[in-house]
């Protein structure tokens, strides 16, 4: 178990490739309390995070930034003490000599859905405000620009190998968002 006084270096733990070669993701942290480092394909740093369920954050993360999960280092604790994965997270952060762009700039890209309405056509931006004032219809919008934000997400996974099953919420499409169920 990790302890304030015994926290890793970043430089010290082993690289572990984000999609294996069956195509899954890291299965082994499936409920494992901890933090974990991104890195994209040239072992660049873009994320540093800590989770209760370090799997399905790191599953979110790879919806949401396919091209900038490549690599990734994780440190697991026993027990939940956000204090400890808080000190993991800076002491990782400082190390790197300077804050990734996923948690500076591009933070709401990594932690958030995915908000379809800024990832509409032309074509679609005009139907929604067309719609305007009709919720109904704009809500039908969003939906349809949602399933299309989707499928391009779904190949994107596929390219990348991806055989783990990934299921969007779908009462979330309605407001144009996009996040995993």
């Amino acid at each position: 178990m990790t302890t304030e006084t015994d926290i890793p270096s970043l430089q010290s733990l082993e690289y572990i490739s984000y999609v294996d070669s069956a195509g899954l993701l890291p299965e082994n942290l499936q409920g494992k309390v901890g933090v974990y480092a991104i890195f994209d394909s040239e072992k660049v740093l873009q994320f540093v995070g800590y989770s209760r369920d370090v799997y399905l954050s790191l599953k979110q993360h790879f919806v949401r930034q396919p091209q900038n999960c490549y690599w990734l280092k994780v440190q697991t604790i026993d027990r939940p003490s956000r204090t400890i994965l808080e000190n993991i997270r800076e002491s990782w952060i400082a190390e790197n000599g300077g804050t990734p762009a996923g948690n500076g700039a591009d933070e709401v890209k990594w932690t958030q859905p995915i908000d379809v309405k800024s990832l509409m056509t032309s074509e679609e931006q005009a139907s929604y405000e067309k719609a305007a004032g009709q919720e109904m219809e704009q809500s039908k919008v969003l939906k349809k620009a949602a399933r299309r934000v989707e499928a391009g997400i779904l190949a994107s996974l596929a390219t990348r190998g991806l055989q783990t099953e990934v299921r969007f919420n779908p009462k979330l499409k309605d407001s144009g968002l996009l996040d995993l169920k």
